[in-house]
């Protein structure tokens, strides 16, 4: 009997090319999981559906995924299947029966991204996988002030990735947490839907915005204009973590 099961997946992006199976690169995450589900299921051509897509480099705390699988086996059976034959480096958390129409990507109501940042004099030599180390600290007051700004419902194409983007850039942003503990300085963002690479190129944007290279009234400008060309650096991958995926109760 086939039926849709929802599941929570958490991963180490380093050495995969992101999420989305790709055919000419065997290391990404989906198809990892994919291959695995083949074999838990005797059948070729599983898919499972992500929230959304992470690039090359970026982990995972809590994705949320659906796919449609035709097992006897129960959930926790499912999960611990999974568990014992991927790499080290994926963990499925959880596995759970789903109605029948819940899709994980069109679902989704809100997500949850960290980006995280090493401020500190010593070298992060356990955290380098997870952390970007910039070249100097920025005055956080003047980064908050920045942010508050990029906070609401914008057209973001100046934080877009993807040139000549065909669908709509508008995106809804009402949180932009900047807090520092310690050596960490970590950004956290929430909201409707992300861009590609838009967190990375916010924070980046926001980084120069503290080391006094754009000032943060600019910010309004930069929404305006609609230009990736005109924001900041994107920051490298492996600071950049998915949290969590939202959705409605019910």
């Amino acid at each position: 009997m086939t039926r849709n099961y929802k599941f929570t997946i958490s991963y180490d992006g380093s050495r995969y090319y992101g999420w989305e199976r790709q055919p000419d690169q065997p290391l990404t995450v989906q198809g990892k999981i994919e291959t695995v589900l083949d074999r838990m299921t005797g059948r070729e051509g599983n898919e499972i559906i992500s929230a959304g897509r992470t690039d090359a480099g970026v982990h995972a705390l809590a994705l949320t995924a659906n796919a449609h699988l035709d097992t006897g086996l129960s959930p926790t059976e499912i999960r611990d299947y999974l568990n014992q034959y991927l790499p080290e480096d994926i963990c499925v958390k959880d596995v759970r029966i789903a109605g029948d129409r819940f899709h994980a990507r069109y679902n989704c109501v809100g997500r949850t991204y960290r980006y995280t940042c090493y401020i500190g004099k010593l070298k992060p030599v356990f955290d380098r996988k997870y952390v970007y180390v910039p070249d100097r600290i920025p005055d956080i007051s003047r980064v908050r002030e920045a942010a508050e700004i990029l906070i609401g419902r914008h057209d973001f194409g100046s934080f877009c990735a993807t040139p000549h983007m065909k669908k709509s850039t508008v995106r809804t942003v009402d949180l932009i947490d900047i807090s520092v503990n310690n050596d960490l300085l970590t950004f956290t963002y929430h909201g409707d839907g992300f861009l590609r690479g838009m967190v990375r190129i916010m924070t980046g944007t926001l980084l120069e915005v503290g080391w006094g290279k754009r000032a943060p009234e600019s910010m309004t400008e930069l929404l305006e204009a609609r230009d990736r060309s005109l924001a900041g650096f994107t920051v490298p991958a492996k600071g950049l973590c998915l949290v969590e995926d939202e959705y409605n109760k019910g």
